[in-house]
Parts: structure tokens; sequence; C-alpha cells
């Protein structure tokens, strides 16, 4: 869902250049396209987006300058396939970009807060919170890119 949000966001800016690809860190749903209530979440609010699962691959530190985490554990994984501080240097969760919630620290007990719960397996309303929480922070991200 956020792939989709950011997506569709980026496509009005004329700068910064913002490119969006989308993987997780298990080999879960590889190839499959989005949950379906994920993509009527996302196009009820009005973004398209086309999905199809993929598994984080080290090599996108050498062709990504951010990556974004919904989460404590797959921001673990993914610093963990960092080599250097430069690669570790362009991960970020995405919600530490939300206005409200910029001065919290990852790596604090604070951190739990920037996570971007999972909704699979609840109920639609579940999938909105989610979504109001990814707009607050793209909004955050791109303001701090422009």
């Amino acid at each position: 869902m956020a792939a989709a949000v950011l997506h569709n966001k980026a496509t009005l800016l004329d700068s910064p250049k913002i490119i969006v690809s989308s993987s997780g860190t298990s080999s879960y749903h590889i190839g499959d396209g989005p949950h379906q209530l994920s993509k009527k979440t996302w196009e009820a609010a009005g973004y398209k987006y086309e999905h199809v699962a993929a598994q984080f691959n080290p090599k996108s530190f050498e062709s990504q300058d951010m990556i974004l985490c919904m989460d404590l554990t797959n921001r673990a994984m993914v610093l963990n396939a960092a080599i250097d501080e430069a690669q570790r240097s362009k991960v970020f969760m995405l919600r530490s970009f939300d206005p409200a919630l910029k001065h919290i620290d990852p790596t604090s007990r604070e951190g739990e807060a920037l996570v971007v719960p999972d909704p699979w397996g609840e109920e639609i309303d579940s999938y909105q919170n989610v979504l109001a929480m990814i707009e607050r922070a793209t909004d955050g991200l791109i303001a701090s890119l422009t």
C-alpha cells in the first residue's frame, strides 16, 4: 500500500524525480499481486497502482537512494544486508517522516511507534487506518525532499 501511495504522490512532482519500487524481506507471496483489501483501500482513495510481490535484494543498495521500511524487523534485516555505513544511511522507517513522529529514534524504546502495522487478516477499517498512516508519512517524506 505504501508503494501505491508514494508512487501516485510522486507523479505529481516535477522535482525531485521519485521512482518507487516495492519488496519484502521474506519470500512469501513472490510473484503474487496485491492483497485484495489493500488494493481495494488504495483504489477507494483514488490511487492507481499495479503491484507484484518481490523479495528485497541487497543489490538495491546500489540502485536506490532510499530504502523505506515498514517495521523494525524488516529494518533490521535490511540493515544487516548492508555492507557499509553508506548503505546503512539509505535505510529509513517510512513513519519517521510523519511530522508528528519525526522526533522518534527507531533504535530507542519509542521506535515501535514508527511501525506501520500489517493489517493482513483484519477488516477493511484496519487497512484504512494503515492508509492514513502511510499518507501522513509520505506527505512528510515528499516535504522533506522538496
